[in-house]
């Protein structure tokens, strides 16, 4: 079931990343470049899922993992929600991050053993600075997503609350990982679901 429920958030997530980015093309606007990107992440990330839960899990799956759903996605939402919001420095800021990020993620060693369930960073990166970046960058992200969908409410009050409560879903399921794949492939099935109507009815209202 794990399998299915992480393929299905995987497609989800990179269909609304095409559907954003087709967006984009029309509009310029540079806040849907970065939540395409964050959603491309998003759906790499799940897909990641999927393959360790039907493969199983070496230090390659994991690497690509943790650079799309430990170091990506939640900090490219949040250079989104500050391009929207007339942040337009969270641009190179952003691209920089991506930068650091993937170099982190090809070049840290990664040890211990894999077995069948989810791998936890801890034990298999050190904390600086692979885990440190990811915490950063996270809780910046996701801080990010909420102040400017506090600021913003107004205009887009069901959007608004749709996207921060997708957010929440995945946030919740990657820090309760421990309790298998099952439980994580569900929270980011659910997550993505939400996350779809809270970006197709922002992106449809955004003048």
């Amino acid at each position: 079931m794990e399998v299915l429920l992480a393929f299905g958030a995987a497609i989800l997530a990179l269909r609304l990343a095409g559907l954003v980015a087709r967006r984009w093309r029309v509009r310029r606007a540079p806040e849907l470049l970065a939540w395409s990107a964050a959603l491309f992440s998003y759906a790499v990330a799940s897909g990641m899922l999927a393959w360790g839960a039907a493969h199983g899990w070496d230090a390659r799956a994991f690497r690509v993992y943790y650079l799309f759903g430990g170091l990506l996605t939640a900090p490219l939402l949040g250079a989104g929600s500050l391009l929207l919001w007339s942040r337009y420095a969270a641009g190179p800021v952003a691209l920089l991050y991506t930068g650091l990020a993937v170099g982190i993620a090809t070049a840290v060693p990664v040890h211990g053993s894999f077995d069948s369930g989810i791998p936890a960073a801890q034990d298999h990166l050190d904390f600086v600075p692979a885990r440190l970046v990811a915490l950063v960058g996270n809780s910046l992200g996701t801080l990010a997503v909420l102040v400017v969908a506090a600021a913003t409410f107004r205009r887009r009050p069901l959007g608004n609350t749709l996207i921060v409560l997708g957010v929440a879903i995945a946030a919740v399921g990657s820090a309760l990982a421990g309790l298998g794949a099952s439980s994580t492939a569900a929270f980011a099935a659910a997550g993505v679901v939400v996350l779809y109507a809270g970006f197709t009815m922002r992106v449809r209202t955004s003048s």
